[in-house]
């Protein structure tokens, strides 16, 4: 064994005590950590030839690269939705490192079993009864690789095409239908075979993100054969949500499967107030839900959950000798693009079971709470011109007067350069504009009135 190895085993606690007193220090000054740090250019070391040692590595990073890390996890930091890590899921994600399971398979550990555990628990949260299976992966972009990919097998079968055995040039050319679709769905059709072009835009409701559930089914009707329609829970801009039992009531004429991105926007299941919104959600076909948003668990971590595991094991089924054979119960190699994979379950295992749903409850309603606040505020400045309602936790808004794209992005380097909130531009009806996403569970209503106060001396 290596020396520094065997040193770096005898010192093990004092390691890792070293190494929490660092993460508890940089957790303990988020609020006076800048919460995006613009990129300085470091000049790059070589790979030394003889290691450091732990600890050596430890100060390099520390000395080197620490300074540069933003307060992403504090309070202020608003930019795309980003949660943070509550103390139970951050210490859940710790003993993931120490335990370093691989619940590929279920033949040496009981870690798939704590993983179908809390997809059970996540699936009851939003609403999704029994007829639905789910698996973690890394965000929402591959659970909506994933969705897609089964629903692409299901195209074949209404086709009579294996298209996981025969490739997808044998299904020929599909229609994806959707309103306001997350750029993942066009990143997934590229990556799945299906093309970017498979993708045809409904016409949303005036005003709206939301599709406009007659021009969808006026698309349905001119098409000679299946589809798969693309709905939104919870859009990017403006967290507008599709109607998604009129859309499901539409599979009574039409022959589509119903993929849902509920990344963030699923989430509004647990408050009473806003759970309307996601009714229909359980006549989806699948499912994406993203934890490292709102349920506040450290990256990466989402779930996918769909009504048709037969196909997702046709799609995903990894058959090789030294796995075992395929029960009644597959193992999650066999259901995800990933053979291999962390137990990132175990964060929200942890949370879940520290804070409960109430628990997760009140970060929702206090995320909506907080985004409502901001909204009102910029709503009655003369600086500020408030570009949509605030329906749940983002605030989509421009600067008063004339906006061009380079006064967008000036802005945006001007807030990150203040260093006290992080913000991220998107282009709404055509206007450039910026949103404040909230989805942190430290985030309170100081937090807003500081942000407001630079939006304030900054517009």
């Amino acid at each position: 064994m290596d020396p520094r190895l065997a040193d770096d085993l005898h010192a093990l606690p004092d390691l890792l005590d070293a190494a929490s007193k660092l993460a508890a220090a940089a957790l303990a000054g988020l609020d006076g950590r800048a919460a995006a740090v613009p990129p300085v250019a470091v000049e790059p070391a070589p790979l030394p030839l003889e290691g450091a040692g732990a600890r050596g590595a430890l100060d390099e990073f520390t000395r080197r690269w620490e300074p540069g890390f933003a307060a992403s996890a504090g309070p202020r930091y608003l930019g795309f939705v980003t949660g943070g890590a509550t103390p139970a899921a951050l210490a859940g994600d710790w003993l993931t490192a120490a335990y370093d399971q691989n619940p590929a398979s279920g033949m040496d550990s009981s870690a798939q079993d704590l993983e179908r555990e809390t997809v059970g628990w996540l699936a009851g949260l939003f609403g999704l009864g029994p007829e639905f299976s789910g698996a973690f992966v890394t965000g929402a972009t591959m659970s909506t690789v994933t969705g897609l990919a089964i629903a692409r097998e299901w195209l074949g079968e209404r086709a009579g095409v294996t298209v996981s055995t025969e490739g997808a040039a044998a299904l020929g050319p599909v229609t994806v239908l959707s309103g306001s679709p997350h750029s993942s769905v066009l990143k997934a059709l590229s990556f799945l075979g299906m093309g970017r072009s498979s993708l045809r835009k409904v016409p949303v409701l005036p005003g709206r993100e939301a599709v406009d559930v007659a021009k969808l089914a006026e698309a349905l009707e001119t098409l000679d054969g299946p589809a798969v329609v693309v709905a939104n829970a919870g859009t990017v801009n403006t967290v507008d949500f599709d109607d998604l039992r009129a859309i499901a009531e539409l599979k009574q004429r039409y022959d589509f499967w119903l993929h849902v991105d509920a990344a963030f926007g699923g989430f509004a299941a647990l408050a009473p107030e806003h759970a309307a919104l996601t009714a229909g959600l359980d006549r989806a076909d699948s499912v994406v839900v993203d934890l490292h948003k709102w349920l506040n668990v450290p990256y990466d971590s989402a779930v996918q959950f769909t009504r048709r595991r037969d196909l997702q094991l046709r799609v995903f089924g990894n058959n090789a000798a030294y796995l075992g054979e395929i029960g009644e119960t597959p193992d999650f190699l066999h259901l995800t693009p990933e053979n291999s994979r962390r137990l990132r379950a175990l964060p929200a295992w942890f949370s879940l079971v520290a804070y409960g749903r109430a628990g997760h409850r009140e970060i929702v309603e206090r995320c909506v709470a907080l985004a409502r606040d901001l909204g009102a505020r910029i709503d009655g400045s003369p600086r500020w011109h408030l570009l949509a309602p605030v329906r749940l936790n983002v605030v989509c808004f421009t600067p008063a007067g004339e906006v061009t794209q380079n006064r967008i992005d000036t802005l945006v380097r001007a807030i990150a350069d203040d260093g006290t909130t992080f913000l991220t531009p998107t282009v709404y009806d055509g206007r450039p504009a910026l949103r404040a996403a909230f989805s942190n569970w430290r985030t309170t209503v100081a937090d807003v009135e500081r942000v407001f106060a630079v939006l304030e001396g900054l517009g």
